[in-house]
């Protein structure tokens, strides 16, 4: 009798639990998440105001900033409280609800930051 191939070494088991699909690790230790690091700026903070996507309602954005997570939570809390709007932090760049751009640069200026404003 001849022996049957195999079928390429793929394993499911249940011991580790849930595995990420891109580097074959258990989710809870998965090295994919850890390896997205944001790209080096160029030391200037970018203010923007846009509106594409959102029903033509305008959002300030502020780029470029040099912090980790946490302190960008924490800057964008300080920059909603003094614009007195709402907002998000999504992806490295802090959202503040309706145009605070000018507001929001005389802020981080204030706090040490290299500002300017982008866009139109």
């Amino acid at each position: 009798m001849t022996s049957k191939p195999s079928s390429g070494g793929l394993v499911y088991s249940t011991d580790s639990g849930r595995m990420c699909p891109a580097c074959r690790h258990p989710v809870a230790s998965c090295v994919c998440t850890s390896a997205k690091a944001r790209p080096a700026g160029d030391g200037i903070v970018r203010v923007s105001r846009e509106t594409k996507g959102r029903a033509g309602k305008g959002v300030t954005l502020v780029k470029g900033l040099a912090l980790d997570d946490a302190a960008l939570v924490t800057l964008g809390k300080q920059l909603k409280a003094a614009c007195g709007s709402g907002g998000t932090v999504k992806d490295g760049v802090i959202e503040v609800q309706g145009d605070h751009c000018e507001r929001v640069m005389a802020l981080l200026q204030a706090q040490g930051h290299k500002v300017k404003r982008a866009g139109g």
